[in-house]
């Protein structure tokens, strides 16, 4: 296999590019500023060029290129198009290379859509997310990369219409850079593996293009999960004029960090007193941040400015065997703090979270960086968290601690975690089940997190991988201890149910049936203890009850199989978590059954399962019954102050922060923004409406008291489109990670 080289042009790009190649390889270097490879397996260069001279850009592209004879080459470029594309992308085509551009971001809600970016839905350039550069954002790729570009754009419909490769080639033989559109990461799975047709392809596009380029890799000597140590005290260096960066500043200060905000116009004169960051590092964490306005003319400068500071505080920091612990957020800022601690070389070993990524130098320190536009408002806490105390996830087929080579340095080893086994039920054969957990359970991420067993049909697997054109081995075990995990291999306990011929997306008794007893083997294998969690894909309940099993859904089955009175549903999607008081029974039945006691039992069963997964203090909002919620009394019949009002008021003087009813139609409006971390529906279609219209693809279905941890996709079996290859894998993946993180968790709220 070619060793492949990954440019970029900024340093939390270049280490987001390099993460999705961890625990895949062995050889990873990230190098600051154009070069040679050094024979790893992976080199990424960041050439820090998003604000260069076009001509300075591109000229060290050029040097990367010509070092770099016979490898496969990636040009990593921001997912809003800033920098320069142009001159970057032209010098890969230069030599009459073909270009493929797959622009797209899906995780973070960065789609490509007729050759333009979207962001949630809004085209790039009627956002405000260029508020700080000097030029207007561009309004389509093809403007990115110039008017000398020839172009031409490749649409969903060919992008999955299974002749991709030969469409690629054809804009090749035409002399033209190809602009895919992009919805999904399968979309870019696809780009990748078309583009292996057309000789000599280079590619172009985000991080998530570089996963997907890993996914398609053959491990080589995979790297073993790193042993850290314990951070000491760590600076925090916000360099983003984010908008969500003051909430994840004001979340790590409430933790107990000392936060120091300097002013940009004193920061710019170089007016800044190390002394006071130094003296607080004495103390434990500190977070600075730059306030006053930032005009976009200045911005380099103040990032210079702010760089210079911190490597005076680093000059002045004396803590024994390391120098400080960084955490650096936006890229342009992360590689100026760099360049002035002369550090040349990073070895990134771990991703904390989505573009957190974890390094060392040659000197042990840690380095996380992160692009200032990622994260939610516990990304600074949860990654200040995770260095206090490392809880590495190492992969399955890997031994448990890094042996360093003679030029490495060996930081101070801890004992791994084995991850979570989980068993991932099969759901009902005919819907899109098996075409979802084939590349769910194949996913770079999902190996790092935990080892999933499915339980369902070794044959309706194999038939949906051949559907998706996915070359993997599925292998029948009679037992967990049988499984064995390795890249390629999908390991399934195979009930045997279904028919040969079952037909994609018909209604079948048979499917049914098979669809329980895939329920029933796991839960059983959840009690016993064999598995940490349950992962499910979806089941038709018609079918479910043709084959005689009597159940509303998943939720009221399983609580039946584990001897459970009552659970709760939550649905979490990346902008909005909600839980029901009541779910599958009509209107009129709902509203008969609220009554305090059970309006209290889910809000605690949602609060305990959000402090699980690391959020001490969730702030939960609670809905009416009635329009307004009730309005007082002018709705309804006093149903808020009877029902829910002795619940909320009972668990605030607990400590609980908990506020409402509130009216549902701004309720769930007030969470989607940011204010409440998960809202509590009366009945199932007060919940589900604004799930499905937030975020459903890559929505979650948690199981909230059970026994056993069992999450879900949020969407059904969709017999419309199963057995085409066209299902989307996002939401296993993330029942999945939500899943091995429930299951690994040990936070508690103080």
């Amino acid at each position: 296999m070619k060793p492949l080289v990954i440019i970029a042009d900024d340093l939390s790009g270049a280490a987001e590019s390099a993460a999705g190649f961890l625990l895949r390889s062995s050889g990873i270097s990230l190098r600051l500023g154009p070069g040679a490879p050094d024979g790893s397996g992976v080199t990424v260069f960041d050439l820090h060029s998003r604000r260069s001279d076009p001509a300075e850009a591109s000229r060290d592209v050029r040097s990367v290129l010509q070092s770099s004879d016979g490898s496969e080459i990636v040009k990593k470029i921001d997912s809003l198009l800033r920098g320069n594309i142009a001159a970057e992308v032209g010098e890969l085509s230069r030599d009459g290379s073909p270009v493929i551009v797959a622009a797209g971001l899906p995780r973070q809600g960065r789609t490509v859509q007729d050759g333009v970016v979207l962001v949630d839905g809004v085209a790039l350039h009627s956002t405000d997310l260029w508020r700080a550069e000097s030029t207007p954002a561009p309004q389509s790729i093809a403007e990115a990369l110039g008017p000398s570009a020839i172009t031409s754009g490749v649409s969903l419909d060919d992008i999955r219409s299974g002749r991709l490769n030969q469409v690629l080639a054809s804009i090749s033989e035409a002399g033209s850079v190809a602009i895919c559109d992009v919805e999904t990461d399968s979309d870019l799975e696809l780009i990748v593996a078309a583009a292996q047709d057309v000789r000599g392809s280079r590619l172009v596009g985000t991080s998530a293009l570089a996963t997907a380029v890993a996914r398609r890799r053959t491990m080589q000597s995979p790297a073993a999960c790193p042993s850290l140590r314990d951070s000491r005290s760590t600076l925090v260096v916000v360099g983003t004029a984010d908008a969500s960066a003051g909430d994840q500043v004001a979340l790590l200060r409430d933790s107990g960090a000392h936060h120091i905000e300097m002013n940009s116009a004193e920061l710019l004169a170089h007016s800044v007193d190390p002394l006071p960051i130094l003296n607080a590092l004495d103390l434990g964490n500190v977070v600075v941040s730059v306030s006053g306005p930032v005009v976009p003319a200045e911005s380099v400068h103040l990032v210079s400015a702010l760089a210079d500071l911190i490597a005076a505080v680093d000059a002045g920091f004396s803590d024994g065997e390391y120098p400080i612990d960084l955490v650096l957020t936006g890229g342009e800022t992360a590689r100026s703090v760099l360049d002035r601690l002369r550090i040349d070389t990073l070895s990134p070993i771990y991703e904390i979270e989505h573009g957190a990524v974890l390094s060392v130098d040659r000197t042990g320190r840690y380095i996380v960086t992160r692009p200032g536009s990622f994260g939610n408002a516990h990304s600074l806490l949860s990654i200040a968290t995770f260095l206090a105390h490392p809880t590495p996830v190492a992969a399955p087929d890997s031994p448990p601690s890094v042996t360093p080579s003679d030029n490495e340095v060996n930081p101070m080893s801890i004992e791994s975690t084995p991850l979570p086994l989980i068993a991932v039920t099969m759901g009902d054969g005919a819907g899109v089940g098996p075409e979802v957990i084939v590349p769910a359970l194949l996913d770079d991420e999902t190996r790092k997190r935990c080892r999933p067993v499915v339980v369902g049909d070794a044959k309706r697997l194999r038939l949906a991988a051949a559907v998706l054109g996915i070359d993997v081995v599925v292998v029948a075990i009679e037992e967990i201890a049988d499984a064995e995990f390795i890249d390629g291999r999908i390991n399934v306990i195979d009930l045997d149910l279904l028919p040969e011929d079952l037909a994609w997306g018909e209604l079948s008794a048979a499917a049914g049936d098979a669809a329980y007893q895939y329920i029933r083997v796991a839960s059983e294998l959840a009690v016993r203890g064999e598995v940490q969690s349950i992962c499910t894909a979806p089941l038709n309940k018609e079918a479910l009850h043709a084959a005689g099993h009597i159940y509303p859904g998943h939720t009221e089955l399983l609580a039946h199989l584990t001897g459970t009175e009552e659970v709760s549903m939550m649905l979490s999607t990346p902008k909005l978590k909600v839980i029901h008081v009541t779910t599958h029974i009509g209107l009129l039945d709902a509203v008969a059954r609220i009554e305090p006691g059970l309006v209290e039992r889910t809000i605690r069963r949602g609060h305990e399962a959000l402090v699980r997964t690391g959020n001490p203090s969730p702030k939960i909002g609670v809905c009416g019954l009635n329009p307004h919620a009730g309005e007082n009394g002018l709705f309804g019949y006093g149903e808020e102050e009877q029902k829910i009002i002795p619940a909320v008021e009972l668990l605030k003087a607990e400590g609980i922060d908990v506020h409402g009813p509130l009216p549902a139609d701004t309720a769930f409006f007030l969470a989607g923004r940011g204010d409440y971390d998960l809202i509590v529906a009366m009945y199932h279609d007060q919940g589900h409406g604004p799930v499905k219209v937030l975020g459903i693809e890559a929505g979650v279905n948690i199981t909230v008291g059970l026994p056993v941890i069992r999450t879900s996709v949020d969407h059904g079996t969709a017999f419309d489109i199963a057995g085409k290859g066209i299902a989307e894998a996002g939401s296993m993946v993330e029942a999945l990670r939500q899943a091995a993180e429930l299951a690994t968790s040990t936070f508690v709220s103080k």
